[in-house]
């Protein structure tokens, strides 16, 4: 069998919490709690950027093949902390993050500030407002808070324990990530206080596309333990020609997306990965693993997401992680980029457009 259905490069020496934190990933079976505790009792996590970021994303991978519900815990706290980092800050000790970054009408109300108008300080502020898809806000102790006035989009930190601060009960998946309650949180007028230099610097600064090609090597990991469930298969009876055609299938999407996230690791170590890199990973990585549910499905049969519960978890799990995506809506905003980018160098040809 290729590398590639056992080829997670998962380095346990790379971080001196990956031993610990990986066997509470693998015994997870879908139990946030577990995780929680762990990343409490961890160093801080690593970031991209330091020159390890294939063990990064291998570590990653290894947490996505483990348990998506684990990952799903882990990636946003390895996420903050990077986030942390690039603005120069860092984890609290002892404390567990999340990262609430989606699109929500949540009120910025400013604190007096001796040092308003520096934008490389840090600045107090009330959030009131509801904001939608807050994963586990009721069990994390910190998260980034994305929020918006009338200059642009600032990242706040967030004390999650504070009276103002109100998870909505309920908010479970019905399928998939059913141990991740991602429902809304009510603000009411919350404290927090922002970091990075000024609005727009959550989006704008390089390490956004790096958070986003990490989450592609979470989906990876779960790809591979799919190959994994085929390779299984293949063992315990002679497949037909369809079984053959889609083990073949399988192990060539994954060595792809394996390669483009070790070069897109490479990149970010030197400098050079912008967003369209991650456009493009993510896309890739996002298609590959839609095909391998889609692969599974066929040469398995129901037999597995009737009678395995560690498989039928991870499929749903992975088809609701993957949502994450935008597919289509990314791949056009790839293509404005180009057709823009395209434009650009006509218009500054000797002769214009007309060249």
């Amino acid at each position: 069998m290729s590398e590639s259905f056992q080829g997670i490069d998962v380095d346990p020496d790379f971080w001196d919490g990956s031993s610990a934190l990986l066997a509470a990933a693998g015994s997870c079976d879908g139990d946030a709690a577990l995780v929680i505790d762990a990343l409490r009792a961890s160093p801080p996590p690593p970031v991209p950027g330091d020159g390890g970021t294939r063990s990064l994303f291998g570590l990653l991978s290894g947490f996505g093949a483990l348990d998506l519900t684990a990952a799903r815990v882990i990636e946003p706290h390895f996420d903050a902390a990077a986030i942390l980092a690039q603005s120069g800050s860092s984890i609290d000790p002892g404390t567990s993050w999340g990262v609430f970054a989606s699109a929500s009408p949540v009120e910025v109300r400013w604190e007096p500030d001796p040092a308003a108008g520096d934008d490389s300080s840090p600045r107090r502020a009330t959030l009131s407002g509801t904001k939608r898809w807050c994963s586990l806000a009721s069990s994390l102790d910190r998260a980034l808070v994305t929020a918006s006035d009338a200059d642009g989009e600032w990242m706040f930190v967030l004390d999650l324990s504070q009276d103002a601060v109100v998870p909505r009960e309920g908010g479970a998946p019905l399928t998939g990530l059913t141990g991740v309650p991602s429902g809304p949180v009510d603000l009411g007028a919350a404290s927090a206080w922002t970091i990075g230099d000024g609005a727009e610097w959550y989006t704008s600064r390089p390490g956004f596309a790096w958070g986003g090609i990490g989450v592609a090597a979470v989906w990876f990991g779960a790809a591979v333990a799919l190959g994994r469930a085929l390779e299984s298969s293949a063992r315990s009876r002679e497949p037909d020609q369809l079984g053959y055609a889609c083990l073949g299938e399988a192990d060539r999407l994954l060595h792809g997306i394996r390669v483009q996230l070790e070069d897109a690791a490479d990149r970010i170590d030197a400098g050079t990965a912008d967003w369209g890199l991650a456009q493009r990973v993510r896309g890739n990585t996002a298609s590959a693993c839609t095909r391998l549910l889609a692969i599974c499905g066929e040469s398995l049969g129901p037999a597995p997401l009737a009678f395995d519960p560690v498989h039928a978890r991870r499929v749903a799990d992975l088809t609701m992680y993957l949502r994450q995506h935008h597919g289509a809506r990314d791949d056009a905003a790839r293509g404005r980029s180009l057709s823009d980018a395209g434009r650009a160098e006509r218009d500054a040809a000797p002769g214009g457009e007309a060249s």
